[in-house]
């Protein structure tokens, strides 16, 4: 009986499974006919070509293809980073410590080395645990597949991403080697915070190079990118602390550290050093303008500033401002390293002045800002290059202001004179003790004090800002003319309106900038040699690779005579003209005044042997502020700040001129009556 009812049960066993294989096979068939006629066989087969297609197409570029910039000033020190959506720094495999591979391993995917890609037994251990759990409670993600994921998808959590980035790591195991991808993934992970990569991450929690990590720090940073708003050490230390523990216990277990160095780490106490960013706010995007201007140049862009048309003008920005925001995204992403002439210091001193010569003028606009504002910009005559630079008074706000030392354009007064009628008429037959007459111009201008002082020489009429003799100078000229001199030192916003006399008094269309004006009296001291204004030494990239250097290559503006006739005028007008009391103490120093009418704005611009300044003051919205002219608050803030930046420095006397007069004496003489004229200044 036992025999028969054993006999049964096989049987109906049997036949179980018989039915348990046949309904399997329905289903299969069945899954099958759904994923063939569903359509997903062929997003399968689509996610695939493309997985192929993204690796195939990847180099080991791809993998850094976004690192942050930075910025140094003239000693190296860091003034700025520039990140885009990342904070990147890349290191090489041999540059990334051990201890930080073996970590990574040790928590993230423990058979790293032997999978090829995927590990199934990973993907059905996490299955299993959010099954029991209900809840993901371990991830079945290999290193690699966390790379494909980073690098070519996004971080949502659909069936066809998962698909997709298992095609992509068994892709990337077949081009690249375990090393390469373990050097990709380092690089790429995001620590949270803005940190992508180890690099970023030592130095933006502990102010560290990684390779200065102890063991234990970087454990406390491997234990951040499994879950970075879990274990953010900001806001959840203990979270963190507890995943280091165990990545030092795993590491332990799998014969990474001894035991006395694990006790060790865990031990040690984990105290945070972020660096502290001071922005700059003038410095950098000053820099910014420049890098990306030099950037386009040599790529081939031709800039521009004199336009015969308005559609040419036009079609011109158009191409410009696409071209420009290019560059500038790329500034972003590209690991730049950008070495400027910046002296934080001098900046200090400059920001300084400014601040505490206007901090009377308490009154805000509707954003918050300062209405009553200046301007200064300072360039190191020795080499042409851009040493300080200030685009407004000091004031917190969460983004950049308006930078008005190269952004800002307006009526220079007086201070044009130099530029475009005295400088030119040196180079015509004038000296500094040619006899000229101030006296009533009928639809001409009339002096500041309402007056004529009749006969006077040229040097004279300069230091007193004579109207009427700057408007007889560029009516000789001629307006287009005297305007040539800006517009070959790239004045960007001279028009064909300002061919009037006017101009000679500074009644300019769009006005100018500090940037230009401080870049155009360095070159009355450079022997009339300009030199265009930049901040910008070199750039390379992120492994030193140079991208391009600065050499300040001159341009002859003005005669080396009249450009040293006009400084020794210069000098007349800052002890006994309208810059009287602004001289630097201990060197010979030169300078021009310049107020527009109404008092709406006012200029000083001067020079040593050793810097060129230019300061500007006045109101974002021009209007009028009484006791404004060159010689009160812009005078003011120049020397307060030249004073500063010359202690120390040895008295240094400007080069002398031979006059003209002299000079074809001395020549006539050698050469006979008969000698043909030659250049002045051979």
């Amino acid at each position: 009986m036992k025999q028969k009812k054993k006999k049964k049960k096989k049987y109906r066993l049997f036949w179980f499974f018989v039915k348990l294989q046949f309904l399997l096979m329905i289903v299969l068939l069945g899954a099958l006919g759904y994923y063939y006629y569903g359509g997903y066989a062929t997003q399968v087969q689509k996610m695939q070509a493309e997985a192929i297609r993204y690796v195939r197409e990847s180099t080991p570029a791809t993998f850094c293809a976004a690192q942050t910039s930075v910025v140094f000033d003239k000693n190296r020190n860091t003034i700025s980073t520039l990140k885009g959506e990342k904070d990147v720094y890349y290191l090489s495999f041999d540059q990334i410590p051990a201890d930080a591979r073996a970590a990574i391993v040790s928590i993230e995917d423990k058979k790293f080395y032997q999978h090829s890609g995927i590990d199934l037994k990973a993907i059905i251990r996490a299955a299993k645990a959010m099954l029991e759990n209900g809840k993901v409670t371990q991830g079945g993600s290999t290193i690699t597949q966390q790379l494909a994921r980073n690098i070519f998808l996004t971080q949502e959590k659909t069936w066809q991403r998962k698909v997709e980035e298992m095609f992509i790591a068994t892709e990337l195991e077949k081009k690249y080697d375990k090393t390469q991808i373990l050097e990709f993934y380092l690089n790429n992970i995001y620590f949270g915070n803005g940190y992508y990569g180890i690099q970023a991450a030592s130095i933006g929690y502990f102010s560290l190079e990684a390779s200065d990590l102890d063991l234990s720090q970087i454990a406390f940073l491997c234990a951040i990118p499994n879950n970075p708003s879990l274990y953010d050490p900001l806001t959840n230390m203990e979270e963190t602390l507890g995943r280091r523990d165990r990545i030092l216990q795993n590491m332990l277990e799998d014969g990474q550290i001894s035991e006395s160095a694990a006790l060790m780490a865990k031990s040690e106490e984990i105290t945070l050093n972020r660096p502290e960013h001071t922005k700059n706010n003038y410095v950098e995007t000053y820099t910014y303008y420049c890098a990306i201007r030099l950037l386009m140049e040599q790529d081939g862009f031709q800039f521009q500033t004199d336009f015969k048309t308005e559609n040419e003008k036009e079609a011109y920005y158009e191409r410009y401002n696409e071209i420009y925001t290019e560059f500038q995204k790329k500034l972003y992403t590209a690991g730049y390293r950008i070495y400027t002439s910046f002296d934080l210091s001098m900046q200090q001193m400059l920001q300084q002045a400014i601040d505490e010569s206007l901090a009377e003028f308490t009154d805000v606009n509707e954003e918050g800002v300062y209405k009553l504002q200046g301007a200064g910009v300072c360039i190191d005559n020795e080499t042409g290059y851009v040493r300080a630079v200030v685009g407004g008074r000091s004031q917190d706000f969460a983004g950049y202001t308006l930078n008005r030392a190269y952004q800002s354009y307006r009526q220079p007064g007086s201070a044009i004179k130099p530029l475009i009628a005295y400088a030119p008429a040196l180079e015509r037959n004038y000296t500094p003790d040619s006899i000229v007459n101030d006296q009533y111009i009928e639809d001409g201008p009339s002096n500041a004090d309402g007056s004529y002082s009749g006969e006077m020489t040229l040097r004279s009429a300069l230091s007193r800002s004579k109207n009427t003799i700057a408007w007889q100078l560029l009516d000789e000229l001629t307006p287009k003319i005297g305007l040539s001199y800006l517009k070959a030192m790239h004045f960007a916003r001279i028009s064909r309106e300002d061919e009037r006399l006017t101009s000679a008094l500074g009644g300019l269309t769009n006005g100018v900038s500090p940037v230009e004006m401080t870049a155009a009296y360095a070159a009355l001291e450079n022997d009339g040699d300009y030199r265009p204004p930049t901040c910008i030494m070199r750039i390379t990239d992120a492994d030193g690779h140079e991208i391009l250097s600065t050499v300040q290559e001159e341009e002859k503006i003005y005669k080396t005579t009249a450009a040293r006739m006009v400084t020794d005028m210069l000098v007349t007008a800052i002890t006994e003209g309208t810059g009287k009391g602004l001289a630097v103490t201990g060197t010979p120093s030169a300078g021009k005044t310049g107020t527009t009418n109404d008092n709406k704005d006012g200029w000083f611009a001067g020079y040593t042997r050793y810097y060129t300044a230019s300061v500007w003051v006045g109101y974002d919205m021009p209007a009028e502020l009484p006791g404004l002219s060159g010689s009160t608050y812009p005078g003011q803030i120049w020397h307060a700040f030249m004073e500063n930046c010359h202690q120390g420095l040895a008295s240094a006397p400007f080069l002398p001129y031979v006059e003209m007069d002299l000079y074809e004496k001395i020549r006539k003489d050698a050469l006979g009556d008969e000698a043909e004229e030659i250049d002045f200044d051979e």
